[in-house]
């Protein structure tokens, strides 16, 4: 319903008086016969009017008014109306054009943003895994150094171990040979004092041949003991010996196993840590992967957001345009009968 302040009745008196004055009337016209009204409630009285026109258009025309101007008028008004009509036929269907192009516009756009969001999460478990693998490998790295710096104290253990062998069996050598050195020099001088002795007993005693015999044998006895103490004391050393010598190859066989056995252990300590920085290399670029895909999520999301702006802006100038179009439309429509009055009057002369 129109507002009240602007009649019908004031509507009509302002059409009839643009009509009077050979211009087509229109809401902007009309509004400025009258001097004041809104365009709707204008709007409103103007198509009213249209439509009692329309319908009373076999009426006859009032008196006083030429049938070639009526006839004129009803042609220019049929003229107008078609091309008001095919022109918003031409602008709907490009409206509607627009639209759709936007409408699809915004669902490439959703499409986009959904999958944005299904490559954020897939990057996001390929991180969290990555990361998971890395500590994994981290703590797999310092137990494997903590197992190598065991095993390089215990192989520092064992060559010193080894050492102490060494030097004992070194320091019993030297004793056996101190020994053997005092067994020697023992029975030199033993035999020093005996022939000393027996010179001297062979000066002062020699008519006491059976005294010196008796001692002698005495002495070639202690000599035969002492001869055989020195057999016993020679093969205990000798036996001594062999031992500490199976004792030194046994340590040595040992301690060769021992260096074979660190040897294979280090050999595998180094292909496991080389394995380890083959894994941390990896977990490294894993780590730079994850970087790129972090830039590429973060541009992902920094040309989703640039899209929707982009979308939005179009949308926004996409909807002035259409109302640009709408009131160009508006413009022409009321400029037509005005232009179909001066060809009409053109095609008359």
């Amino acid at each position: 319903m129109a507002r009240s302040g602007i009649q019908y009745a004031d509507v009509q008196q302002a059409i009839d008086t643009l009509l009077a004055r050979g211009d087509s009337p229109s809401v902007q016209r009309i509004r400025d016969v009258l001097g004041t009204g809104s365009f709707t409630t204008i709007s409103e009285h103007f198509r009213y009017w249209r439509s009692e026109r329309e319908n009373n258009r076999d009426v006859p025309p009032p008196k006083g008014v030429p049938e070639a101007i009526v006839t004129l008028s009803a042609e220019l008004w049929r003229q107008a109306e078609q091309q008001a009509h095919q022109a918003l036929v031409h602008y709907r269907e490009e409206a509607n054009r627009q639209v759709e192009e936007a409408q699809q516009e915004a669902e490439d756009a959703e499409l986009k943003a959904q999958h944005a969001v299904e490559r954020e999460r897939a990057l996001a478990e390929h991180l969290r895994y990555t990361e998971q693998r890395l500590e994994a490998l981290t703590h797999e790295l310092a137990t494997t150094q903590a197992q190598a710096s065991e095993a390089e104290r215990r192989n520092d253990a064992l060559a010193k171990e080894c050492a102490a062998l060494a030097q004992a069996v070194k320091e019993k050598e030297g004793q056996q040979q101190a020994q053997a050195a005092q067994h020697q020099d023992a029975l030199k001088a033993l035999e020093a004092r005996f022939e000393e002795r027996l010179g001297q007993e062979e000066q002062r005693h020699e008519a006491s041949e059976t005294r010196l015999m008796g001692m002698l044998d005495t002495l070639r006895q202690e000599r035969a003991q002492e001869e055989k103490r020195k057999a016993k004391l020679t093969q205990q050393w000798e036996a001594e010996r062999e031992r500490l010598g199976g004792e030194m190859q046994a340590l040595r066989q040992t301690h060769q196993q021992r260096q074979t056995q660190l040897e294979s252990e280090k050999e595998a300590y180094g292909q496991e840590i080389a394995v380890l920085k083959q894994k941390l290399h990896e977990a490294e670029t894993q780590l730079s992967e994850k970087a790129r895909l972090e830039g590429l999520l973060q541009k992902a999301q920094k040309d989703l957001f640039d899209e929707k702006n982009r979308h939005a802006q179009r949308e926004q100038a996409w909807q002035e345009q259409l109302w640009q179009r709408m009131e160009t439309l508006q413009q022409q429509l009321s400029e037509l009968p005005s232009t179909l009055s001066v060809k009409g009057g053109n095609s008359n002369d």
